[in-house]
């Protein structure tokens, strides 16, 4: 059984491990840090901690101008919240200038659960994903976040990391991480199945369950949404000619039509969207809406039968 881990808990941390080296890193939240999980950094620097409470806007305004003085600044809270309440922020303040802000939000995506629509980000990959200059990152796991968030931290520029509410299975034989450049978890030259976030691990139960069914599927993980690895999709569309495209987002603006744009202009295939279909979310167990909004494992098995 794989081990379960919050993602939230890893980014905080990986935030104090991070502070401890560079005390140029400062923190904001929007008073959900114990949620968020800033509260590790918050307790271990209180001097470089800075609660803006209800103030979405103003914390992405003042991220920008600690990071035009030089600060590299995370700032968290809800995905919902850091996408679009703080959204003409994050455009004009952050991504416009290029500034060294770190944006890691959690409770993205549908299993966010009982919440309901009001809270869960079906849109935030595409909002960020519009602005040039932001870098985008959905690691599908618990050690895949402290990779991600020390690539943001590493690399110079503005970062979107989205993580999620519940925990996570931990997938295995990843390889290493390298931003930018997507992981080739098992391979095959039947399908190609691409994902992101927590649906790399049920597209792994599918892989599973396709290869007892003499299916060979090549699993890819594409943690960077931008960067993108053209390479590994064009590789992928021109040895299996079927991709399946896994995300726990609306199928509009995110992972999905990132590859349809590359396949589109370089060699067209049948491309397959396993996602949230132009709905908002509802309340409910993260299992419960997965099945419901056709995330769940079978349903990866079964749109790949349908069309293989």
């Amino acid at each position: 059984m794989a081990e379960q881990l919050f993602q939230r808990d890893i980014y905080g941390q990986t935030l104090v491990k991070l502070g401890s080296v560079n005390k140029e890193i400062v923190v904001l939240d929007a008073d959900l840090s114990s949620s968020t999980r800033t509260n590790l950094f918050a307790r271990k620097f209180p001097d470089r901690f800075f609660n803006f409470g209800v103030a979405e806007q103003n914390m992405m305004a003042t991220a920008a101008g600690l990071a035009s003085c030089g600060k590299t600044v995370f700032v968290s809270t809800f995905a919902v919240f850091a996408s679009g309440r703080a959204w003409d922020q994050v455009r004009l303040a952050i991504s416009y200038n290029n500034f060294d802000v770190k944006i890691v939000a959690t409770h993205a995506g549908i299993t966010v659960g009982p919440d309901g629509a009001s809270h869960q980000a079906l849109e935030d990959i595409a909002l960020m994903r519009a602005l040039p200059n932001m870098n985008i990152i959905v690691p599908c796991d618990g050690p895949q976040t402290a990779e991600a968030v020390e690539a943001a931290a590493n690399h110079p520029g503005p970062f979107y990391v989205r993580l999620g509410r519940s925990k996570v299975a931990t997938i295995e034989n990843k390889g290493e991480f390298k931003f930018g450049q997507a992981q080739v978890i098992s391979e095959g030259n039947d399908v190609a199945i691409i994902a992101c976030g927590i649906m790399v691990s049920e597209a792994s139960l599918a892989v599973k369950n396709l290869a007892q069914q003499g299916i060979k599927a090549r699993l890819i993980n594409m943690h960077s949404i931008r960067p993108l690895d053209n390479d590994v999709i064009l590789k992928a569309a021109k040895e299996t000619k079927l991709i399946i495209v896994c995300e726990e987002h609306n199928i509009i603006g995110s992972l999905a039509s990132s590859i349809d744009e590359v396949v589109a202009e370089n060699f067209p295939v049948k491309v397959i969207r396993v996602g949230i279909r132009n709905r908002f979310g509802q309340s409910g167990e993260p299992q419960e809406l997965l099945k419901e909004y056709n995330l769940s494992s079978a349903d990866i098995e079964k749109a790949v039968l349908a069309n293989i």
